[in-house]
């Protein structure tokens, strides 16, 4: 089985570095499953100008994290953000993070399409 590779835009590599190993190890499956074609359990696919972006959510007790990425720019997974959600109540992502997703699904798609230049 070959693996799609993976390409973290913007600072979400070093992002996800700082979160929990636990919830590290967690989400790195889940995006491995991603890399294999296969839909983790714990995948949400967001609405409206994001409908092509997943978002994973594991929590622990520091807190909820989240990691986004896109795998509808050909054979590759594009992960956009990852970020630890501070909001105490309610479960819809902050309004700033939804803006800077979709600055990063912009750059993805520009950095998709200069590849096959």
């Amino acid at each position: 089985m070959e693996l799609k590779p993976v390409i973290w835009i913007g600072s979400s590599l070093d992002d996800l570095r700082t979160f929990p190993e636990d919830i590290q190890d967690d989400l790195g499956y889940s995006l491995y499953r991603a890399q294999t074609g296969e839909f983790s359990e714990k995948a949400k696919r967001m609405q409206g100008n994001l409908r092509d972006v997943v978002e994973l959510v594991a929590t622990d007790s520091a807190g909820t994290f989240r990691l986004i990425y896109t795998v509808k720019l050909g054979d590759v997974v594009y992960v956009l953000h990852a970020f630890k959600k501070k909001a105490k109540h309610g479960i819809a992502t902050p309004q700033n993070e939804i803006e800077l997703i979709a600055r990063r699904l912009r750059l993805a798609r520009m950095l998709h399409e200069n590849q096959d230049d």
